[in-house]
């Protein structure tokens, strides 16, 4: 098993940065060319949510990163330092009265580029746990 860590700012240009590590990593792990498309899309989305509406772009507060590899699958887990959110009351974008808002879809997003997804969310944060299979 590997193990990489990133520790990000609140800042959306940061991405990058994780999309650089994971661009390295995929050399090593060797995910099929689509699959890694998709995992990268859904990493840069969960990030994106954790710097915009976890951590509200606060300078203060960061996000950690980790990827965790094997010669099976990639996990990689995102926290953020926000205050949480209740993730029953997310609205379904897939819904008829959904369809043409312009935000509300990030978890839907990730959910479906990735082989796992998990997302919990406390009062001290929430975590984006990404998984994809070879």
């Amino acid at each position: 098993m590997h193990k990489e860590i990133l520790t990000l700012k609140s800042n959306r240009n940061e991405v990058r940065k994780f999309e650089d590590l994971l661009d390295r990593v995929n050399e090593e792990f060797g995910l099929e060319k689509e699959k890694f498309i998709n995992l990268k899309i859904a990493c840069s989305e969960a990030l994106i949510n954790a710097i915009v509406h976890g951590n509200e772009e606060k300078d203060f507060k960061k996000v950690y990163t980790e990827i965790i590899y094997d010669e099976k699958s990639v996990m990689i887990r995102i926290l953020d330092e926000g205050s949480g959110f209740n993730i029953t009351q997310i609205p379904d974008p897939t819904s008829e009265e959904n369809l043409f808002k312009e935000n509300g879809r990030g978890l839907y997003i990730i959910k479906s580029l990735v082989d796992d997804f998990v997302c919990t969310s406390t009062a001290e944060g929430t975590e984006f746990v990404l998984k994809s299979y070879k």
